[in-house]
Order: C-alpha cells, then structure tokens, then sequence
C-alpha cells in the first residue's frame, strides 16, 4: 500500500513504526488473547503500558521532580478552561500573551472563569505574523500565571525563546510543539499539549505542572477538573482513553530510540532549513507572511501569488501525494505541517515540486 506524504496540521503523521505495531497487537497484546482496546485499565497488561507511557515523557523531557505528569483528557481546548478553573482565584487576574487564533480562544475561555489581562496581542489586521520580544510584554508582577502558546499552527509563528515572567507562574499550550526540541521545565508552571500533532492521536493531553502550584490551586471546582485529582490517582481518576496512551507509548519508545528529543530538533531543523529555502529561492512566486525570527519549524506557511494558483497548488500537490496542505480556512494560503513523524523525504519532495509548479506557472 502506498501511504501519502501526510503534512496535514493535526490529527497529524504519525511514525509507521508505532502503526504497525499497533496493527499487528491489536487483536492479541503480549498473548493475552484480548486486544489493548479491551483489556481493562486496572489490569495489569494496560496498567505496564500506562506507567511506561509517564515514564517516557519525564524521561524525554528531563521533567524534575518538583512537577507532575499526567494524561487527561478534553483536548487542549478544554484546558483553556481548565487551566483558570484551577490556577486562577477571586481576587486576582491572568496575564494572556495572545499570538495567534488559539491563544485568543485560551484568553477568551478564561475570561469566564476570572478576570484577564492581554499581556501583549501582535494580531494586526487580523493576522499574527509575529510573536512579541520581551520587552513588549506587559506584565503583571501579581498576576496568578502568564499563559502563552508555543507554536500557533494556523498562523505559522512560534517561540523562539520563551518570556521571563519572573515570580508569576509560566502556563504554555505547546500542542503543536512539544518534544520538538528539548526544554527547561523548569521554567513552567504548567504545560499542557493535546498529542494529535506531535506525540500520539487525538483524545488524549499530555499535561505537565509544578507539584506546588497544583496543590495550591482552587478547591471549589469539581474533582474531575481538579489537576490534584488526576495527579493523586496517577492518571487513573476515571478511564483512560488507553488505546491513545498505549499509541503515545509506542510513538514515545521510538523518539528514544532514535536519539530523544535533540535527535528530533536536529531532524525538525533540517526539514524547516529544506522548506524556507525552498520558499526564499522565488521571492517572486512564494511569499512567507511571518517575520523571519518568528517562523515556525512545525507550521510552515506561505502564499502564492493568487488565491486560485494556490488552490492549483494544492490540488495538484495532492494528485502527487502531499496531502494536508490547504491553509486553515481562515487565513487560506498554503501551510506544511512538517512535525516530528513528518520525514525529511517528504519535504525534499514538497520542496523540488515546488520548483516545477514554479517552473511551470
């Protein structure tokens, strides 16, 4: 079977390898006779895998002790509530640094749990085509935590380095970015990323927190959205989505194996040099809407010079085999969401097409 050069920005490519095996385990795991979507999460079959699965991503990402792992699930986009439910009190407010359409969504949820302070926004005629240097920033030294995204799939930007929000905890939604290269914990106060786009499928997020920062967070909410909650019963407050987990498990096994995290930002920063080059050699034809110190490794955007040969683009790049490049229907354009499982073939492949359409336009 051939499979397509999948560049699509999330659910996103996931490594062959972790497919296969879950192809070939899915009727029978470890001859059990029963296949991880049946087994139960308190057997000890799944529970191996689940602990395995937490294992990794403190390993991989060098997590301290001072903070917890966990697996929850709601999507990022539940945590855009989630995360003031807990973090954010009467009394106080929280600083948003909003760089792109989901760190606007993030502030916007927030807003109504408590009260929020829009740190710095660089949205300029309804586009993001830049994320803030430090200085912009305007911070509140009382606030109950800065919240932040990473990577802003849609608008094509990231950070390069992240603020210094001082005393007041850092909050990041790195969905779209995490693993990607390796990070200070230490630095956050939380970090949330749902795995579709970089480390697993969809149902499952990936939350990290400072140990002290969760415990100290709000009691008058449910349980169920309590951070403490899931970090007390390891992840097992209720159900797990386990076949995601036992997914993540098996993608997570593979980025130690081929090196961690640095291996993967060595790849990621191949792949990105290979696509803006490719951009850069015809100014004349591709354009780049994101300031250069601000260009996204994971989504990469560009325009051509029409609405309609973009479409042209697209069309025929999918009747070659790149699928997943259609820009998000908000901003149009065209967009490469070249991820960790995203291989370097593929945006070699993209790059020289590029060159032909270009040639033959």
């Amino acid at each position: 079977m051939a499979r397509a050069m999948n560049f699509n920005a999330g659910p996103a490519a996931l490594p062959e390898e972790a497919l296969d095996r879950a192809q070939r385990e899915l009727l029978d795991i470890e001859g059990t006779g029963l296949s991880i979507l049946e087994h139960s999460h308190r057997g000890k079959t799944y529970d191996a895998i689940h602990t395995q699965a937490l294992a990794l991503v403190r390993e991989l990402l060098a997590v301290p002790d001072s903070h917890d792992v966990m697996f929850v699930q709601g999507g990022a986009s539940g945590q855009f509530a989630v995360v003031p439910m807990n973090l954010l009190p009467a009394g106080k407010s929280a600083d948003y640094v909003v760089t792109g359409s989901w760190a606007k969504k993030a502030a916007k949820e927030a807003k109504n749990v408590g009260k929020v302070r829009i740190a710095c926004s660089t949205e300029k005629d309804k586009k993001f085509a830049r994320v803030p240097a430090q200085s912009e920033l305007d911070l509140d030294p009382g606030a109950a935590y800065v919240h932040i995204a990473s990577n802003n799939t849609i608008a094509g930007t990231q950070f390069d380095e992240f603020p210094d929000t001082g005393s007041v905890p850092l909050v990041a939604d790195m969905s779209s970015d995490i693993m990607w290269r390796p990070i200070d914990v230490s630095k956050f106060g939380l970090i949330y990323a749902g795995a579709q786009k970089n480390i697993g499928p969809s149902g499952i997020v990936l939350v990290i927190a400072d140990k002290a920062l969760i415990e100290n967070g709000r009691t008058d909410i449910p349980e169920i959205f309590q951070y403490r909650t899931h970090a007390a019963a390891g992840s097992l407050y209720h159900t797990p989505p386990t076949f995601s987990i036992y997914l993540m498990r098996n993608i997570l096994e593979i980025v130690k194996s081929s090196g961690g995290v640095a291996a993967m930002e060595k790849h990621n920063r191949e792949k990105a040099r290979v696509l803006y080059d490719a951009i850069e050699a015809r100014p004349d034809f591709f354009t780049s809407p994101v300031e250069k110190p601000s260009r996204s490794l994971m989504n990469v955007v560009f325009n051509l010079p029409t609405p309609e040969l973009e479409a042209e683009f697209v069309a025929e790049a999918t009747k070659n085999g790149m699928v997943g490049l259609k820009g998000h229907r908000s901003v149009g354009g065209v967009r490469a969401s070249i991820y960790n499982a995203a291989k370097l073939e593929w945006v070699q492949a993209l790059a020289g097409f590029m060159a032909e359409f270009h040639k033959g336009s």
